[in-house]
């Protein structure tokens, strides 16, 4: 692997979904999906980027986070 194999491999995130997004604000429906989750329990491992942060960041109170490396 080269160098930039292995930092791409080190930012990554674990996400999992503990909270349903029904009777939720318009949007974090939305943002569950585009995380790539849709049940609770539901775990998907995403790349570390901005725009997935701020996704987490927007319905942080219906998931939880774990870094993978």
């Amino acid at each position: 692997m080269s160098e930039s194999d292995t930092q791409m491999a080190k930012k990554q995130v674990r996400v999992t979904q503990i909270n349903s997004a029904l009777g939720r604000k318009p949007g974090q429906k939305e943002t569950l999906v585009g995380l790539g989750l849709n049940k609770i329990r539901a775990t998907r491992v995403l790349e570390d980027t901005p725009s997935v942060r701020g996704m987490i960041r927007k319905v942080s109170h219906l998931i939880t986070v774990e870094d993978v490396g």
